[in-house]
């Protein structure tokens, strides 16, 4: 008789893990002399609010700056140009049927036009957009990572590292 612990029907299987990349940034905009950014709100599945930096999936045929472009522009409202990569975030989560390993590249982009509007985010995630100051990003923005992401966007206009 086999037992349960080594019963290949009864122990859990692993599911495939693959990789997934997407782009966002922090799109930069100079206001009374303040630099600020635009933000994201979204509502998670426990349905809380969380402040992010826009960031989404790559198109065919996307640069990861191209694609970092595009999606601030369809979460924010704000057109901007890119200027440096400030990093890149990882993490893994779970499906029903696999385990992702998730890649997020952030750029750094200056505002050229725009005004601030969820209206154009296809996916229909953002909930609302505002523009925060850059020096205060930290205190607004849900995630560890994404707060790691607006100081050394803050570190590299300041001339401070």
């Amino acid at each position: 008789m086999t037992s349960p612990a080594r019963d290949p029907e009864r122990l859990p299987r692993r599911l495939p893990a693959v990789e997934e990349r997407s782009a966002g940034g922090i799109v930069v905009d100079v206001h009374e002399g303040v630099a600020r950014i635009a933000v994201i709100a979204r509502r998670n599945r426990a349905g809380r609010v969380e402040w992010c930096l826009p960031k989404g999936h790559l198109e065919h045929g996307e640069t990861l700056a191209e694609a970092a472009a595009r999606e601030v522009a369809e979460e924010t409202g704000i057109e901007g140009r890119v200027l440096t990569e400030l990093g890149t975030i990882d993490y893994w989560f779970a499906t029903e049927d696999r385990r992702v390993h998730k890649y997020v590249h952030h750029y750094l982009l200056e505002a050229t036009g725009g005004f601030l509007t969820i209206d154009n985010d296809p996916d229909q995630e953002a909930i609302d957009v505002a523009w925060l100051p850059l020096a205060d990003a930290h205190l607004h923005l849900t995630f560890p990572n994404e707060r790691r992401i607006a100081r050394a966007a803050w570190t590299r206009l300041s001339g401070s590292g």
